[in-house]
């Protein structure tokens, strides 16, 4: 069985990590998959938005740790291995479609790392998140503790980062780390998505770009960019469909272009 499944229900991707026998830890391997599989996501125009997910009763239990000491026993491992991890992130962060994380189970390190890059995080009641880089003396990397400040602030950032402790869904949802709570966070999490699948994918692409460069380093904001996502919807299709049907009362029908 390949190690991460893609699917589609209407116009939602589904990508599901697929190694429940070890709670869906990723190897090296996956996380230049998953690379992959949202590259081709973001260039498939019948896909809207995309829900991440673990296959069985874990989201992701993190990175293999079992193959640390075959490819990240030393600086230069490790620096390679943050490459392959930043690259995967930004495939999911930068996505112009919402995604949403469905999470069971645990959610740590790695796995927290892929949640982080997503739009939304929706859980259940069973969802243990943490980093615990602190207990294998890991420094998380840059651009993960840069969305997890953004998300929870500073004080609950040092918090987790320094304690390693795991947050139980209750207690992520009081910090921003979730979003939503639910007895069966994948329908929840195709549900939003379906609504957010509806609306104009342009306005989507232009918002998620600016609300990521903002909420990073100053400066992190392209803005000549920026103004290129606002004229392009300006210019659009969808902004003449979603002008006449507000005049028409009706649902509009969106293109993306």
């Amino acid at each position: 069985m390949p190690d991460i499944l893609v699917t589609a229900q209407d116009d939602i991707g589904v990508v599901s990590l697929n190694r429940p026998e070890v709670r869906n830890a990723v190897k090296l391997s996956m996380w230049s998959e998953l690379a992959g599989v949202f590259s081709n996501l973001a260039s498939d125009e019948a896909i809207r938005a995309i829900v991440l997910t673990g296959v069985g009763a874990d989201f992701c239990v993190g990175a293999d740790v079992t193959e640390f000491d075959r490819i990240r026993e030393n600086r230069d491992q490790s620096a390679a291995y943050e490459v392959a991890v930043d690259a995967c992130s930004a495939a999911i962060a930068n996505i112009p479609k919402p995604v949403i994380s469905a999470i069971s189970g645990y959610c740590l390190g790695g796995g927290c790392h892929l949640a982080l890059a997503c739009d939304f995080r929706f859980a259940d009641r069973t969802a243990k998140l943490g980093i615990p880089s602190a207990k294998l003396s890991i420094v998380y990397g840059v651009k993960s503790v840069q969305r997890l400040l953004a998300i929870v602030g500073i004080a609950n950032a040092k918090r987790m980062l320094y304690s390693g402790e795991r947050y139980e869904a209750e207690r992520s949802r009081s910090v921003g780390l979730v979003d939503e709570i639910s007895d069966d966070p994948v329908s929840a999490a195709l549900a939003f998505a379906g609504t957010l699948a509806r609306n104009a994918p342009l306005s989507i692409a232009g918002a998620k770009y600016m609300l990521n460069g903002l909420s990073q380093a100053e400066g992190a904001l392209d803005v000549v960019a920026a103004r290129r996502l606002i004229d392009q919807a300006a210019d659009s299709d969808d902004f003449r469909e979603g002008r006449r049907a507000f005049i028409e009362k009706r649902a509009p029908r969106f293109r993306g272009r």
